[in-house]
């Protein structure tokens, strides 16, 4: 089976974490994001994964190893100029997809979909596009997707305010598409998903699918939303694979087995502690991520926050709610 990963987006929102890497390889339960992914896509028998990236393919280049040793080949495609959601899609499609249908996912989308099942439902209906779709409180910040009892795609409504629509099921980013869905769309150039691709296909009166599901879905694509995705791995909330050099510990608490962290400081939920990072005496910490080399002095408060590599929080100081850049001090 193969499997598409959109990974082309700048990252801004998520900056600094996003200033030296693109945002699928921002770590995330230790690891790479994209790592993670691929771990997920090789559990439900994806054999090749392609990554469609920017204009630069080099810092992606780990991912190639990283996919055989999970048997998955990975191949990287740049584009030279931004072509949107599917502009990259229907190039490779152009290129040959096969004669089965292809799993499209998000590169900064956390969720725990049965993807398998997602194909499953997608073969047995024999709809040209099936979408996964997710069930939100609030609809005016997304496109709802309005279907059938039986799932089948009736229309789209651009962000209807709350209480407006019987409808609530809006578009997951993940998708299984037919060979053939991109040949109503000639061209070469940008193409979205959401505007073009999928209501042209409705108007044609080609099938879409849509199916509901309950599983965990976050886009990471803001430091808070990457602090609780963290969260939603350790209170259980998201089955997600992570760095399996990291041990978990009472109370939503995660911690490598090479970083340093004094009897005495205090752990509270969503604490992620990554490899050389060093917590002193009487720290206390909550909600945080800390990335590779981050310290904490005797003292210090964290809550809320992260720290990217080899920041530090001096101590006696409190780091409420904010980001440390790499190699940056505070307090």
């Amino acid at each position: 089976m193969r499997a598409v990963i959109l990974a082309g987006g700048q990252g801004t929102r998520l900056r600094p974490l996003t200033d030296s890497r693109p945002k699928p390889l921002v770590p995330f339960m230790g690891e790479p994001f994209a790592l993670g992914l691929l771990r997920r896509l090789a559990d439900i028998g994806v054999t090749r994964a392609d990554f469609l990236v920017g204009d630069d393919a080099a810092p992606f280049a780990p991912l190639h190893a990283a996919g055989e040793r999970a048997g998955v080949e990975v191949a990287v495609r740049t584009e030279e100029s931004p072509l949107d959601t599917a502009g990259a899609v229907r190039r490779l499609f152009a290129e040959g997809a096969g004669e089965q249908p292809v799993l499209v996912c998000n590169g900064d989308i956390l969720t725990d979909l049965d993807y398998a099942g997602l194909v499953r439902a997608h073969g047995d209906s024999g709809a040209d596009a099936t979408l996964a779709l997710t069930r939100v409180a609030d609809t005016s910040s997304f496109g709802v997707v309005v279907c059938r009892a039986d799932g089948r795609v009736e229309r789209f409504v651009e962000k209807p305010p709350p209480g407006t629509l019987d409808a609530d099921t809006v578009n997951a980013g993940t998708y299984v598409l037919a060979p053939d869905v991109f040949d109503a769309f000639p061209g070469d150039g940008p193409l979205s998903f959401e505007r073009e691709v999928f209501p042209g296909l409705l108007e044609a009166g080609r099938t879409l699918l849509g199916v509901t599901s309950d599983a965990y879905w976050q886009d990471l694509g803001t430091p808070r939303r990457y602090l609780d995705g963290h969260r939603a791995v350790l209170d259980g909330r998201c089955d997600w694979p992570g760095d399996p050099l990291l041990e978990r510990r009472g109370g939503e608490v995660a911690v490598h087995r090479d970083a340093k962290v004094d009897p005495s400081a205090k752990l509270g939920p969503g604490t992620v502690i990554l490899a050389h990072c060093t917590i002193g005496a009487g720290a206390r910490l909550t909600d945080s991520v800390l990335l590779e080399g981050a310290l904490v002095g005797d003292r210090a408060m964290v809550r809320g926050s992260i720290l990217c590599e080899v920041a530090s929080v001096e101590p006696a100081a409190a780091l409420d709610a904010m980001v440390l850049p790499q190699g940056a001090s505070f307090g």
